[in-house]
């Protein structure tokens, strides 16, 4: 039987690293609410991303979809996890899951079966969930075959 995570715990303490060090450059002037959040590829290289807000809201951008649209504008479209940190004034109390668009994201270029999702406050406290969990019914690019 396939385990369900396969992520070792150094790699998962790296990512929680490096998404909490991502959270440090979130631009987020009217909610004060910081996210980092760091892509791990099946090549093992890590692309960061943070939230950035704007005055006129919806052209903000949630920090998933910046490391994976900083991922894809590099060529890269195969993703093993991703880790998220996020909270107000980039305090982590609680546990920052992705918004329902993040998630579509992740159903472009990610196994909904495979594709971990890590939701962390420190190395120390954590959870990780596939995006089939995160996401039981998404529509994808195999709906459209």
């Amino acid at each position: 039987m396939k385990e369900k995570y396969v992520l070792s715990s150094p790699m998962i303490e790296e990512l929680i690293r490096q998404a909490r060090e991502a959270m440090a450059f979130a631009y987020t002037p009217y909610s004060d609410f910081k996210v980092g959040a760091a892509l791990l590829t099946k090549s093992k290289k890590i692309y960061r991303g943070c939230n950035i807000e704007n005055a006129a809201y919806t052209p903000t951008n949630c920090a998933e979809r910046t490391a994976f649209f900083k991922a894809v504008s590099d060529g890269v479209t195969d993703f093993t996890a991703i880790c998220i940190v996020g909270g107000k004034s980039g305090e982590l109390t609680e546990y920052t899951a992705p918004c329902g668009v993040c998630r579509q994201v992740m159903m472009e270029f990610c196994s909904p079966e495979e594709f971990q999702i890590v939701l962390a406050t420190d190395t120390n406290h954590y959870e990780i969930h596939t995006l089939k969990e995160m996401l039981p019914m998404g529509f994808g690019p195999d709906n459209l075959n």
